[in-house]
């Protein structure tokens, strides 16, 4: 699991912190108070800023027509900009939240000095593809904000499809994702983006992906591990066969049937394909005798029969439905 954001928050001027107002659990939403650091020496550059900018401000309007007003007028445009930039360093002061979510870290301690840093934040993404073989997917976060923050109420499942499969990976197919904490119920869900890049590693080429859960349980955390499975066709209804009896060659599709007790070659039309099981759209009927002329694990012996079925869900790839994309690792 991963979210669909996270962020870290931290001071942008240096300072002794003085108060930490939240903590690990708490929901906060953008731009709330997170915690503070001494102001007392901003709030006096501030104090002498507007100072200046009074006394400047006093200078232009009391000049008379011998005087370089444009020299003075300068002089109160500098000296605003002086205000401007003591407000901000005094605003700097307080840490905000970059953006809403839960506070899943608190990296300081009140007394402590900080330094100067960034606040930012950043988009996790996640979700699992499939189509006859294996992905896995992982996202994984570190904390280094002095506060960091994670909306833990939109939890998406992160994920790669193989180059091979990616192009029969869409927006808003069906999907299954199954969390190994709970083995026994499996979850609805969508698949919400694919990347157009990809990523590379040890020269395998894949696409991140993300899914999107129907009907999320309370309890999911980021980084709980997944397996998914990508419905990319489907086919109910249909006369099916054992993958491993249809030979493809082109586009030429033939199994063996018994005929009179011989086995006969016969050309078929086939529909969607899964891993186990094949749609066949015609060329068979129902009742026909299909012969395995490969090994296969339905058979003992290396070769067998089994008949053609007359309705019944067609497997799918990686253990799924027929025309799916099985995957599995970390959500």
């Amino acid at each position: 699991m991963a979210s669909t954001y996270s962020g870290v928050a931290n001071f942008t001027t240096a300072g002794k912190v003085t108060s930490i107002d939240v903590k690990v659990g708490d929901v906060v939403s953008a731009g709330q108070k997170l915690a503070t650091i001494d102001s007392s020496q901003a709030s006096k550059q501030l104090q002498v800023a507007k100072a200046n900018l009074a006394v400047a401000e006093d200078n232009l309007a009391t000049a008379d027509a011998q005087s370089n007003t444009t020299a003075l007028q300068a002089k109160v445009d500098q000296a605003q900009l002086d205000v401007d930039n003591a407000e901000a360093a005094l605003a700097a002061t307080t840490l905000t939240a970059p953006g809403a979510g839960t506070v899943t870290a608190v990296n300081g301690t009140v007394g402590q000095q900080t330094g100067s840093g960034s606040s930012n934040s950043s988009a996790a993404s996640g979700s699992n593809g499939q189509s006859g073989q294996q992905s896995s997917a992982s996202t994984s976060s570190s904390s280094t904000g002095f506060i960091d923050i994670t909306d833990m109420g939109n939890l998406v499942v992160s994920t790669s499809v193989a180059e091979i499969d990616v192009s029969k990976v869409k927006t808003g197919q069906k999907a299954t994702v199954t969390l190994n904490a709970t083995p026994d119920q499996p979850l609805p869900a969508t698949v919400s983006s694919i990347d157009l890049t990809p990523t590379t590693s040890s020269n395998v080429v894949s696409y991140g992906a993300k899914l999107t859960l129907a009907n999320p349980p309370s309890g999911l955390r980021p980084g709980q591990s997944a397996s998914v499975v990508i419905t990319v066709a489907e086919a109910d209804g249909v006369l099916s066969v054992p993958a491993a009896a249809v030979r493809t060659s082109g586009t030429t599709n033939v199994v063996t049937v018994e005929q009179n007790g011989q086995p006969v070659p016969r050309k078929v039309e086939v529909g969607v394909r899964g891993e186990s099981t094949v749609e066949i759209k015609s060329g068979l009927a129902e009742g026909d005798r299909v012969v395995l002329t490969a090994a296969s694990p339905t058979t003992s012996s290396g070769s067998g029969q089994q008949r053609t079925g007359g309705t019944g869900g067609l497997g799918g790839f990686g253990g799924g439905r027929q025309g799916g994309i099985g995957g599995g690792g970390r959500g």
